[in-house]
């Protein structure tokens, strides 16, 4: 995937556009940047656009003043000026919610549905618990690098193992089978993975309970029964706040990653509808 570079008054924004048609723009979620196409999965790039910047703090973007969803948000809407793009379907995922939430209250007129897919919708982790603390130190922009370089170095070597040490990171699942199909996209999408300054910064992040209500487009919430990296309760706190809302649960394999597995075709199917007005 190539990435462009944007110079804006807000700071550099890396970000990659591939197709033609709809434009679909993605929040990618922790640790992943414009490079993000897990999510691209079931998209006919004949019929849609796809357009993923690197949030701020991830890839080539810079964290610089961009810390809260919100600046993120206006930081997007500069992007969407220079592609000449009026409207878009927000697709907010995992980590990446928060700033797709702030996109489609604070623009209703820039933003036609949204897409919230196994995303973090209110304060994600609380900074006294177990994960908070891991992280902050495994991921911290000073030894990042590293985690991920072994990441990366063993992935090469025992794809397999890493597949199995990093599917309880996403689901709770334990009725499942990992293919060699799995272990190849799961792979895939790790190679790219970096934290820099992003994650850090997301794992502090929160809204308003007003930001959210505030949302009037069309939105779909989908999430699985069996996420181990965003709880469900992000899924259903959404639902109850964004009126009108569709919710679509799914008890698929892979838990967060619903674009990994044999079930990933029901959730993509579940979008697709969605995007093309057949929803509830």
């Amino acid at each position: 995937m190539h990435c462009k570079i944007l110079n804006t008054k807000l700071g550099p924004l890396e970000y990659s556009t591939i197709g033609k048609g709809i434009p679909i723009l993605f929040f990618h979620g922790g640790h992943s940047n414009c490079k993000e196409t897990l999510s691209h999965k079931g998209f006919d790039t004949n019929k849609y656009r796809l357009i993923t910047p690197s949030r701020p703090g991830y890839g080539k973007t810079p964290l610089y003043n961009n810390v809260t969803p919100r600046k993120t948000a206006g930081l997007i809407i500069t992007l969407m000026d220079y592609l000449e793009i009026e409207t878009v379907i927000v697709y907010g995922i995992s980590a990446g919610g928060l700033a797709a939430i702030e996109l489609a209250s604070g623009y209703p007129d820039r933003v036609s549905k949204l897409i919230l897919a196994s995303a973090v919708t209110k304060k994600w982790l609380n900074e006294s618990s177990k994960i908070y603390r891991t992280a902050t130190k495994m991921f911290n922009p000073k030894i990042e690098w590293l985690t991920w370089g072994m990441v990366h170095f063993f992935s090469l070597i025992y794809p397999k193992l890493i597949s199995k040490r990093f599917f309880p990171q996403f689901s709770s699942n334990n009725d499942s089978e990992i293919t060699l199909s799995d272990i190849h996209e799961l792979i895939a999408a790790l190679k790219n993975y970096r934290s820099k300054n992003g994650f850090l910064n997301d794992i502090n992040q929160n809204i308003q309970n007003e930001v959210i209500s505030k949302i009037t487009c069309l939105t779909l919430i989908i999430h699985s029964y069996y996420d181990n990296s965003v709880s469900i309760e992000h899924a259903e706190h959404a639902h109850k706040q964004i009126k009108g809302s569709q919710l679509e649960i799914l008890n698929n394999q892979w838990g967060h990653l619903i674009w990994i597995g044999n079930d990933s075709g029901q959730s993509i199917k579940i979008m697709e509808s969605f995007i093309n007005g057949n929803h509830n």
